[in-house]
């Protein structure tokens, strides 16, 4: 058997695994393209992202929507070369076993831990103290904000350990409500059924549409879609992954589309753009705004849906992305260890609860050092979309004959202006000067701690040289 029919034989064995129970040690295929549409759009609307979109909308007005067209073409890039990366190596370990296999073994532990681990770390607890802090101004004297955050966050770790069928049930509920109820929120505001909208609207005053506020927001307006490739890691616990996995990151992100722009349009016709720009909670002034007092038991429900699922989407994904890695020895032994009632990576899951709740005890109410450290995990994000463009290039010329369920339309078009897209969108990810240094110092420091750690450990723990690339066939072997 030659090289070629080697690397196909096993990338289209490894792609057909056993679509039963799983056995001992095997994660079990439960996941159709409903479960991971809701998983799709679940981590992407988020009420963090709200607050983004609205305050794009404040500074450039109608303008900020050319920067969500070009964000949204970047994500459709990006999703490109997961889906084609994720089906030619159905691996849990996404990112880390793509990357091992194009570029080596030091870079795909670099690429998971920044883009993946520690976003979630900062991003959920972020998440999870907006979700206090909001629920604490419509629920005075209920519980306070952090110790509300962390009970969310125990909930979803029992249930995802529980088993991956319970969280596909719960978070396509969570899906679902939560679109419902944003797209209720912005169709009353287009139609004006409740509270008089505003009058003498001026949209284009002061408009620049070639204006540099509008390409600079591309940084901002990118994260109303990223997050949908969270569905790759449970490649392994999906149901007829090569249609699946593709549709449910592409209906997603015309879903997420759909659903800002209804969310955005409404909300020019009862929020001044100053009001828009200024305002740290702009989402909770348009709920009010559009349905009054009423509105705040509207956005108790988005909120809480809203952070819900983005916890739920968290803990069933990265979790599954360090089992893949423990796999290929690229993380601690532990992590691949399954539950034996449940079939789920439980040590996973708890370690990822443990490091989300940890920035929520030490920081406690330090929003602005939570929002330096969230911007900065968000340029390593951009950094494991880039690294992830560079496998479908490298790949694609090393070995040209692999089995690949899904290829990149016009490529290698989408991978080399998402390159160039995504390291523009990280190189302008601060939101204000000020604020730049502390960024890119606190980036760089992550960066640094994660390459080191993952230097000696590929070094000396694996044996292997830092940059060289694994064959396929022992990236997929069990």
């Amino acid at each position: 058997m030659n090289t070629t029919t080697q690397i196909q034989a096993t990338a289209e064995g490894t792609s057909a695994l056993d679509n039963g129970s799983g056995g001992t040690g095997h994660l079990k295929r439960v996941l159709g393209l409903r479960s991971l549409l809701s998983v799709a759009i679940g981590l992407v609307v988020t009420q963090g992202v709200m607050v983004l979109a609205l305050q794009g909308l404040g500074i450039a007005g109608i303008g900020f929507f050319i920067a969500m067209a070009i964000a949204f073409i970047l994500a459709l890039f990006a999703a490109f070369s997961f889906a084609e990366l994720s089906l030619m190596m159905p691996r849990a370990g996404t990112l880390s076993t793509y990357t091992q296999v194009a570029i080596g073994q030091f870079p795909a532990i670099v690429a998971t831990f920044s883009g993946y681990v520690v976003v979630a770390m900062f991003a959920v607890a972020a998440e999870l103290q907006l979700i206090g802090l909001i629920l604490s101004e419509i629920f005075p004297n209920f519980l306070s904000p952090m110790a509300l955050g962390l009970l969310i966050l125990g909930i979803f770790a029992v249930l995802n350990i529980v088993g991956v069928d319970i969280f596909a049930k719960l978070q396509t509920v969570l899906a679902f409500t939560m679109v419902v109820s944003i797209s209720v929120l912005g169709a009353a505001a287009i139609l004006g059924t409740n509270e008089p909208q505003l009058t003498n609207l001026d949209l284009f005053s002061d408009w620049n549409p070639i204006g540099t506020e509008v390409f600079s927001l591309i940084a901002l307006a990118i994260w109303l879609f990223v997050g949908a490739e969270f569905v790759c890691p449970l490649v392994e616990e999906t149901k007829n992954p090569e249609k699946n996995i593709p549709k449910s990151m592409f209906y997603g992100l015309f879903t997420i589309l759909g659903v800002y722009l209804l969310f955005c349009i409404g909300a020019f016709f009862y929020l001044p753009l100053d009001q828009m720009a200024s305002s740290s909670l702009p989402h909770l002034d348009y709920a009010v705004a559009v349905f009054g007092d009423s509105g705040l038991e509207i956005l108790a429900i988005v909120a809480i849906t809203a952070t819900c699922s983005t916890v739920n989407t968290t803990l069933a994904s990265v979790p599954r992305m360090l089992y893949g890695m423990a796999q290929n020895k690229q993380a601690f032994p532990i992590f691949k260890r399954l539950d034996k009632r449940f079939n789920t990576p439980a040590f996973a899951i708890l370690f990822m609860a443990v490091i989300i709740g940890a920035p929520m005890v030490v920081l406690g109410d330090k929003p602005d050092t939570v929002l330096i450290l969230l911007l900065a995990a968000s340029a390593c994000w951009l950094l494991a979309y880039i690294i992830s463009h560079i496998d479908v290039i490298v790949l694609r010329n090393r070995i040209p004959d692999a089995n690949r369920p899904f290829k990149t339309p016009f490529y290698p078009l989408p991978q080399i202006l998402g390159i160039i897209g995504m390291g523009y969108a990280a190189y302008n990810v601060s939101p204000s000067p000020e604020m730049t240094q502390q960024i890119f110092v606190t980036a760089g420091a992550v960066l640094g701690l994660v390459s080191i750690i993952a230097a000696l450990w590929v070094k000396f723990y694996m044996k292997k040289n830092l940059f060289e690339p694994e064959s396929i066939e022992d990236a997929l072997k069990d």
